[in-house]
């Protein structure tokens, strides 16, 4: 049986600029990737190499039959010393997505995407009041230079994510935020304080999120006066919270700092990101391991692409925004567990569509095999295989699959 998506909805994979450019080295991970004890299994390094192949990668996604492509812009890369702005590397981007358009491909860009230039992490990152005005102004530069040719502008990426991981954090280890003993070299090298050493995904979360919340309002209003008239939103990690007997309360208490904030912060908006992975269960004495019998991803995650489904649903009645699938996928070795997980996740999005929820599209992560934060690059949710010797790009049969369903716009 064939189902149909709308007319408009749209299709496409997406990247990070830190993941896939390589040589980052105006970074905040850059550096916290090169010290002893590093919170990293590997550096990033040359990654993909994308900042030069972006031409081949761009026809590479068309070819395969995607219509859109979700990117970012490096903060580092644009504002590596606070105040100046890189000619060179606005107008690399200016470039990237013009190339985007050329091919009729439609650029959805990502404004933050977990890394940041030294400096802002140095004086406190996220967790410093002033960080709202300095994102800010990045992002009425940045979009003064790029904006009339962005289709799609996403402020921060996974603006919740610092808060999901100081939680889960707090809940395993029964104690507040500390900073990690390596800090202390990383303030040595960059002439900081570990103290105030605050980079997004190892930063206390609950300090951050007022920051975030604000700097998300303030970075649209930003892109919008610079004159994009593109929709503005932003993407949020959201995770199928479920409840055993029991473990409602907890459920609800989790939800609501994690990610119901975000969501009711947002009304209003242009649209909303949904990024899902997986399910969370919690008990009465809290969150649950998945079932011992449960299929589990390369990122430990238990194997559930139903968690689409219920994420996009929840986003949009919290938030009474479009949605915008802007990732989904799975690190998966086994290229035959991506379709089967696509598949099913993509089953939710057209149950979601057919109950009148306003799925705007599917933006599948990842594009390309590529760094995973901590995990460096054991773990593989590409579409398209890199060999790590010679940047040679494979498509999978993942690929294949996905681009056809993309071109016919129906999952057979």
């Amino acid at each position: 049986m064939t189902k149909r998506f709308p007319d408009s909805f749209l299709w496409g994979t997406a990247t990070a600029a830190h993941q896939v450019e390589g040589g980052n080295t105006a970074s905040d991970f850059w550096l916290m990737e090169s010290v002893p004890e590093s919170l990293f299994a590997e550096p990033s390094g040359d990654a993909c190499d994308h900042y030069h192949r972006y031409p081949q990668d761009l026809a590479l996604l068309k070819g395969l039959g995607f219509a859109a492509y979700r990117f970012s812009v490096e903060w580092a890369r644009i504002e590596p010393e606070e105040g100046f702005f890189s000619r060179a590397a606005l107008d690399h981007y200016r470039r990237m997505i013009a190339e985007a358009r050329a091919i009729e491909i439609v650029p959805i860009v990502s404004f933050h995407h977990f890394t940041a230039p030294v400096w802002f992490t140095r004086d406190g990152g996220w967790t410093e009041p002033k960080s709202v005005d300095r994102f800010a102004h990045y992002c009425e530069r940045a979009g003064r230079a790029l904006g009339d040719l962005v289709a799609y502008a996403c402020t921060i990426n996974e603006a919740n994510i610092p808060i999901m991981i100081s939680a889960s954090r707090m809940a395993n280890e029964q104690r507040p935020w500390s900073p990690p003993k390596n800090f202390t070299e990383i303030a040595r090298r960059c002439g900081g304080d570990a103290n105030r050493w605050a980079p997004y995904l190892v930063c206390d979360g609950y300090a951050a999120t007022p920051q975030l919340i604000a700097a998300h309002r303030k970075g649209c209003e930003a892109l919008k006066s610079a004159g994009l008239t593109c929709p503005v939103g932003i993407t949020l990690a959201l995770l199928d919270m479920q409840a055993e007997e029991g473990g409602e309360a907890l459920r609800d208490a989790a939800q609501q700092v994690i990610e119901g904030q975000f969501l009711e912060s947002v009304r209003g908006d242009d649209f909303v990101g949904v990024q899902t992975y997986t399910r969370i269960r919690f008990g009465p004495k809290g969150h649950l391991p998945p079932p011992m019998d449960a299929e589990r991803t390369q990122m430990g995650y238990e194997f559930y692409p139903e968690a689409l489904e219920a994420t996009i649903r929840k986003a949009a009645r919290m938030s009474g925004c479009p949605v915008l699938v802007t990732e989904n996928g799975i690190g998966a070795e086994d290229d035959s567990r991506r379709i089967a997980f696509t598949r099913r996740a993509l089953e939710g999005v057209l149950a979601a569509i057919g109950d009148g929820v306003d799925v705007r599209g599917y933006i599948h992560w990842s594009l390309l095999d590529n760094f995973e934060w901590l995990e460096g690059y054991r773990p593989k949710f590409g579409l398209v295989a890199v060999d790590r010797a010679t940047q040679a790009r494979r498509p999978k049969p993942s690929a294949y699959w996905l681009g056809d369903i993309a071109k016919n716009n129906a999952l057979e």
